[in-house]
Order: structure tokens, then sequence, then C-alpha cells
């Protein structure tokens, strides 16, 4: 490993080479055809994007680095997908929102601020490594937030709650930290 690499791995993490699978409960497997993506709450316009929809707002691709907190990262991982910050715009999200909760199958949820929303690395990703991602890491449709733990890129995304107080999701009840930066290894609450 060129030295690099090494400032890109948080404390506590390992480098691995192939993509680990982690989720809580079975996997998921979503139809294209059917998904669709909701944007409820505090919003001046409620979104329901389906497949077509999404394909048809402007596309970025990124490559980033992803962080698990069970200990493993995985460096330069490619992505293709729409910018939340772009889906949240068309929403128009109200002036007082601080908050949003997650959601994906079976009730799983993850919270996160706005703020981390908005951020330019934050995408609704529909593809990996050049193709549709698979169900076992969250396809066809998943959220990444390449800046904290894994976990809060939700699988199988199903709807953003925005919310004007905090409402913890289904780790951070179970006393995952509520923001979960990997450079501070916030872990746990």
């Amino acid at each position: 490993m060129s030295p690099s690499h090494l400032d890109r791995i948080p404390p506590g993490q390992n480098l691995v080479a192939d993509f680990p699978v982690l989720h809580a409960g079975s996997v998921a497997h979503l139809r294209r055809e059917s998904w669709v993506l909701n944007i409820t709450g505090h919003v001046a316009k409620p979104l329901a994007i389906d497949w077509n929809a999404l394909l048809s707002s402007p596309a970025v691709e990124q490559t980033c680095d992803l962080h698990c907190v069970t200990g493993w990262t995985k460096l330069d991982t490619r992505w293709k997908g729409v910018r939340l910050r772009t889906l949240l715009e068309e929403a128009a999200v109200e002036a007082d929102t601080q908050h949003s909760v997650i959601t994906a199958p079976d009730g799983w949820t993850t919270n996160l601020p706005v703020s981390e929303l908005l951020r330019q690395d934050v995408i609704v990703a529909y593809e990996y490594e050049g193709g549709p991602i698979s169900a076992e890491h969250g396809g066809p449709v998943r959220l990444l937030v390449p800046r904290l733990y894994l976990w809060k890129s939700a699988k199988w995304l199903l709807g953003i709650d925005l919310t004007v107080e905090q409402r913890l999701g289904f780790w951070e009840t179970r006393g995952y930290h509520e923001l979960g930066d990997p450079w501070l290894e916030q872990r746990y609450s």
C-alpha cells in the first residue's frame, strides 16, 4: 500500500480488497419497475420518484472510499447516481427542517442531519463499478453518504422523511452513534 493510501484510512479501520456484505435482516429484492423513492415531511412539494424519473435526473459519477463501522475500509469505489441535494431542492425543504429519517424495507431506518444530505458527494446511487447495484449491496437504489460509516448509506432506499426534530434510526436506537463519523471513531453513542 502506498503512503498516500494510509492517510485515507480512518483510525481503527483495516483496508479490504473485497466488498463485504453486512446488513440487518435478509436481502431485499426490489424490482426497478415498482421501486419508488418518497421524499416527504417538511417539504413544500412531496416527491414520489420512480425508476424512470431517477434515471432522467442529472446523473453524476464519483469515486469514493467506504468505511464500515465493523472496521473495514474499501478505497476507490465507483458509483453513479443523482445528487440528493438536487432532489431535495426539487422537493423544496422547509427552512426549519434540520433532520431526516431514511427508510428501507421492513421498517429499517437511519437518521441524518439535513446538512449531511446536502453535501455534494451524497447521492442516490443506482450503479456501482459500472453496472447495476446488486441486491446484496443495496440495489436497485441505495443512498451513498461516503463521509460517514456505511450504515448511514441506506441499502434499498425507499424514503426520506424531512423532520424538524431528530428521530433515531434502527442502529442508533441500539446504541450506535447518531452521526457516525469514521475519522472521529463515532461508532457508538
